[in-house]
């Protein structure tokens, strides 16, 4: 599923397409894949997909991307497990429309884009711009700017395990089982620590950990393991960096210890015995 990294070079590589671009027309082929807002549900199909806008700000919260307009209409754009929000010169060829739930057109030849989602497990909302505040109110500090005093207050109390508590998008928005795992290492924490035995000094430490690998990770384009795309089609880079998701059985990159591997929070989890105590 791609995390924040990955959304955050979608919408790096999207913004220099589509800022100052007006979407000339956008075609919905899937309408269960649009939540309308509440109190609108006369409003055309086409105006809630920004037909007509001119495109003025990318924003991205968490694993949640929203293409805003300069009248205020916004759609947030989640991904999901598979989806892809890509940008062409050229349009889609017919055969090549398969699992695409919405097409853009850009006036003056400015291009196209279009969200794919095989599986469907991602979608498109569309609102009003001051909505948004109250849209992502549910979902916690964006993972890259995360402080440690933030997550001691939201967590510290909690009898979870960490690994599973910085899954919740509530406490943290943006990290999902690869940057935790990845995460952790760097913080020499091992996955299966509760929170409240945590100090205020090792929340500061988890904290630098998560931002570092973040930004790393953002740097190189973010991972692809199967589907992932940027904006332009671009894989990213960062699996090959990886130090232990996806690494059970193999060396430890750092002391050459076997990496272990099990399942928590009902997700795959790798940790180093020997570095993460």
């Amino acid at each position: 599923m791609p995390e924040l990294p990955e959304v955050e070079c979608v919408r790096r590589t999207l913004e220099p397409r589509l800022v100052g671009a007006v979407v000339e027309s956008a075609r919905l082929r899937r309408r269960d894949v649009l939540t309308q807002p509440p109190g609108q549900p006369g409003a055309p199909r086409e105006a809630l997909l920004l037909a007509g806008g001119r495109v003025v700000n990318l924003r991205r919260h968490g694993k949640q991307l929203a293409i805003v307009t300069h009248d205020g209409r916004t759609c947030i754009v989640q991904l999901g497990m598979t989806g892809s929000l890509r940008w062409s010169s050229e349009p889609l060829a017919r055969g090549s429309l398969t699992h695409v739930h919405c097409v853009w057109t850009l006036e003056s030849g400015r291009g196209f884009f279009w969200f794919v989602d095989p599986r469907r497990f991602g979608g498109l909302t569309s609102l009003r711009e001051e909505s948004l505040a109250t849209q992502w109110a549910a979902l916690g500090p964006d993972a890259l700017t995360i402080s440690g005093s933030h997550l001691h207050q939201a967590l510290a109390r909690s009898r979870r395990p960490i690994k599973a508590a910085l899954l919740d998008q509530h406490a943290l928005a943006g990290v999902g089982n690869i940057y935790a795992d990845e995460a952790l290492f760097l913080a020499r924490l091992l996955p299966h620590t509760t929170c409240r035995s945590l100090s205020a000094a090792t929340w500061n430490r988890l904290a630098h950990a998560i931002r570092a690998v973040l930004a790393e990770a953002v740097l190189a384009g973010g991972s692809t393991l199967r589907d992932y795309r940027d904006g332009e089609g671009n894989p990213g880079l960062y699996q090959a960096r990886h130090s232990v998701y996806g690494r059970a059985g193999m060396p430890c990159p750092s002391c050459g210890a076997t990496l272990a591997g099990g399942l928590l929070a009902q997700r795959a989890t790798v940790w180093c015995p020997a570095c993460q105590k």
